[in-house]
């Protein structure tokens, strides 16, 4: 399965790049606003823009963090020095970041949270019925990466984007064999072949082309960062519709944060509530675009969107145009699907260029004076 996100652009990041580059030179800084997989974040670094991604997904976060902060494997000294202070065997003629993977591969399973919550064999703590993400020996080891990769953090054994990095790696390797249809809103009733295969971590390859420094990663609702980020152009990929990220890739953002949140319903679905998006609602989007556009530093505003969005482009080209000039261009592409679910195979995907006008950040600063 790889790497599958709803509304991910890897497939028309070309379109995206050559509206960008029409608007701004190399070497600008460009807001990646909700970078999801970091498709767009890499293709911009690759063409030697500064690059600031923001998500409130933290699994998002490591993700991008892996694709535009690292042109090779890190060294993981600290992870050597563990693993000589444990005397534990190192392989002496490969890598850190080889002898990690090869001792993630080689743990011993344990019976943990996965595979209490998300395992056939579990019994889940609020007393629904075993639930089927995973099979019994996958989340088993999945538990003792798990357990594995916190201890090492707590420790002090990782840098900040060599624990990034192993989120990342983990994340990829349960979406091989995590028994759902696309997204982790639901598993499926039978294991699928796919689903029992066993687990296997793998090493990540790595983009050298391009810019390796002046790039930011935050954490955080893009609204309500808005103020604190300047840039030559921000680019936004707000939701389309009304499903929440936090909910369909629950389980994702629970590898990403090493935490063991309760379980609710026969989903199994942490609490996400802190990371629900207003772009998901028909009524809330206006006032999150609005905030965005007056409070950023940023005169350029450049913003996908869908013939299966919450409403329609005339609606949106409407709105937009409040706020200074706007064009917008419109190319079709295959449409992401989950294995269960009938829909059309191709959409429109509209490509909205705002230039603001000054006045819109002149009116949100007389707001703030008079409000002192």
């Amino acid at each position: 399965m790889g790497q599958r996100y709803i509304g991910a652009k890897s497939k028309i990041a070309h379109e995206i790049l050559q509206e960008i580059t029409q608007l701004v030179p190399t070497g600008g800084t460009i807001v990646d606003l909700m970078c999801g997989t970091g498709a767009i974040s890499l293709e911009l670094r690759k063409q030697n823009y500064k690059v600031t991604a923001v998500d409130v997904m933290s699994q998002a976060c490591h993700i991008t963090k892996v694709k535009i902060l690292l042109s090779k494997p890190p060294l993981f000294l600290g992870f050597k020095k563990y693993m000589i202070k444990n005397n534990e065997k190192i392989l002496s003629d490969v890598s850190g970041y080889e002898n990690i993977i090869h001792t993630l591969n080689n743990l011993k399973p344990i019976k943990g949270y996965f595979w209490k919550e998300f395992s056939p064999d579990g019994t889940p703590q609020n007393g629904s019925t075993p639930r089927k993400y995973f099979s019994a020996k996958n989340a088993q080891k999945i538990d003792a990466v798990r357990a594995f990769v916190q201890k090492l953090k707590k420790e002090k054994a990782l840098s900040d984007v060599e624990y990034s990095l192993l989120v990342h790696d983990v994340i990829m390797s349960i979406n091989d064999v995590a028994n759902i249809a696309g997204t982790y809103g639901h598993y499926l009733s039978k294991f699928v072949t796919r689903a029992l295969e066993p687990i296997e971590f793998k090493l990540t390859q790595f983009e050298n082309r391009g810019l390796f420094k002046g790039h930011k990663i935050i954490n955080g609702h893009a609204e309500k960062l808005a103020s604190s980020i300047k840039a030559d152009l921000c680019y936004i990929d707000p939701p389309y519709k009304k499903r929440q990220y936090a909910a369909n890739y629950h389980i994702l953002e629970t590898i990403a944060k090493g935490d063991e949140p309760i379980a609710e319903g026969q989903s199994g679905l942490r609490n996400w509530w802190d990371q629900y998006s207003d772009f998901c609602s028909k009524i809330k989007i206006y006032d999150a675009f609005e905030k965005i556009f007056r409070e950023m530093k940023c005169d350029i505003f450049l913003i996908s969107y869908s013939s299966e969005g919450l409403h329609s482009k005339e609606v949106m080209l409407e709105f937009f145009q409040k706020f200074g000039d706007v064009s917008v261009r419109e190319f079709a592409q295959k449409r992401f699907k989950s294995r269960n679910e009938i829909a059309k195979e191709t959409i429109v995907e509209y490509l909205f260029c705002l230039k603001a006008k000054p006045e819109i950040k002149l009116e949100k600063s007389i707001i703030v004076e008079s409000e002192k």
